[in-house]
């Protein structure tokens, strides 16, 4: 138990540090100041911070006029250096979790935890949001806590596991109306992470342990890749065979319960999808001494495979035309996984590009969401009539809003759609679906 009379009374005005400005850490920043915490915005990325401090906003989510105003009353500060965190009641840990040769690296939560270490104090709670395998909490951050303050998680400090839910773009569910998961070591703890979220969200949802928390946010994203794999993987005998796989899904999707609807496309991307079903599998192999979750494998291998097959697909076409891949003009239409977002995070379409390029094609792309530095390798251009009409194919890869699909069938000679937004074939284009 947290030694009593240490703890901030859960409605007064806390300091609150949270490490990392990204896509998770920014918006969870910006609401704690919002609802009257004064909050440090940490990041080991200078040039973001000085971003941050000049009101220029790296996140969609999150407009330049929140973060003005924010700043202008002072309650939200970023900042590169880890002394800003003295003095914290509650620090968010929101960093990567990237894979590393197949397995976690959880590196960037050892560090930011170390830092947060050595400005623990007694009374404080220390909350980790970045996807991990069960007991990372427990048995990775909280150890680090304890070697650099030299206190005891559950005696001296809370410790607390609350897993992100950030749909970037998403307008309908937010970081406030997305229902949180809590949790913590303890009871204690568990009670000390819901009453911080309770002011930032409009629900809470407790669960026991962080150990089964961690587990119910890979489950969320591994149920999505198994499923997206199925699709993914009948998209693909439904070509074979002619039928029209997205007529199969809308039709199943009538089903008013027992069925989900999930649609085929060029692969998954974001920070989510592609990693954290691996995290699972990893977890079970090393938690049973033994295979890890042999459907979630086989769906990361389908899944992970669509850009070869994106690939062939304009190979098959440009042979029909007695063309090669050598040399030809492709244009894909849309870099970021997902439509909305300029999110390029492990997106198939730079898959696309890439293989496409070392095929020896002409690769242009057109995507309104992604800034020409952020992509190496491909010449952005607009989605014009005279762009659409000069390539040997069209690809759909992102299906932006922003695009005009009647243009796009009405000036291309062939389009490969991997979104099913274009409804068939017109007198000038072809069109077939992925």
């Amino acid at each position: 138990m947290v030694r009593a009379g240490t703890t901030p009374d859960r409605h007064s005005s806390l300091r609150v540090v949270v490490v990392g400005q990204g896509y998770v850490g920014l918006p969870l920043a910006l609401r704690a100041a919002q609802v009257g915490h004064r909050v440090v915005g940490l990041d080991s990325d200078a040039r973001r911070v000085e971003d941050l401090a000049s009101g220029r906003s790296p996140v969609e989510d999150v407009t330049t006029d929140q973060l003005e105003m924010l700043l202008g009353l002072g309650s939200y500060r970023p900042a590169a250096d880890p002394q800003a965190a003295a003095g914290f009641d509650v620090a968010v840990i929101a960093v990567p979790t990237p894979l590393h040769d197949g397995a976690p690296d959880l590196s960037h939560v050892v560090a930011a935890g170390r830092m947060v270490g050595r400005h623990l104090r007694e009374g404080a709670l220390v909350v980790l949001e970045s996807t991990s395998y069960p007991g990372t909490t427990r048995t990775v951050l909280g150890p680090v806590l304890e070697e650099e303050s030299g206190l005891l998680m559950g005696r001296d400090f809370a410790l607390g596991f609350s897993p992100e839910r950030i749909d970037p773009g998403n307008r309908n569910w937010t970081l406030t109306s997305t229902p949180k998961l809590v949790s913590g070591i303890d009871g204690a703890s568990r009670d000390r992470t819901a009453d911080f979220y309770s002011r930032l969200v409009d629900q809470v949802v407790p669960v026991s342990r962080c150990e089964e928390a961690e587990l119910a946010k890979l489950l969320e994203n591994t149920f999505r890749a198994v499923n997206i794999a199925l699709v993914n993987e009948l998209a693909q005998v439904a070509h074979d065979t002619g039928l029209d796989i997205r007529e199969a899904v809308s039709a199943a999707g009538t089903k008013p319960f027992g069925f989900m609807a999930f649609t085929p496309g060029p692969g998954i991307g974001g920070h989510c999808l592609p990693i954290d079903p691996v995290y699972l599998s990893w977890w079970a192999a090393q938690a049973r001494s033994g295979p890890g979750c042999q459907l979630i494998d086989l769906a990361e291998q389908i899944n992970t495979a669509r850009p070869a097959q994106v690939v062939d697909r304009v190979n098959r076409h440009l042979a029909s035309r007695g063309k090669a891949l050598q040399g030809a003009r492709i244009l894909l239409l849309g870099l970021s996984y997902k439509a909305g977002s300029g999110d390029l995070r492990e997106s198939p379409a730079l898959e696309v590009a890439r293989l496409l390029a070392a095929g020896g094609a002409r690769v242009r792309a057109a995507d309104p969401f992604v800034e020409p530095a952020a992509v190496d390798g491909v010449q952005l251009v607009s989605a014009s009539g005279e762009e659409l009409a000069a390539a040997d194919v069209v690809v759909v890869l992102t299906d932006h809003e922003e695009f005009d699909y009647a243009l796009v069938e009405a000036c291309s000679a062939f389009v490969l759609d991997c979104r099913g937004r274009l409804a068939g074939q017109t007198a000038a284009a072809a069109v077939e679906q992925l």
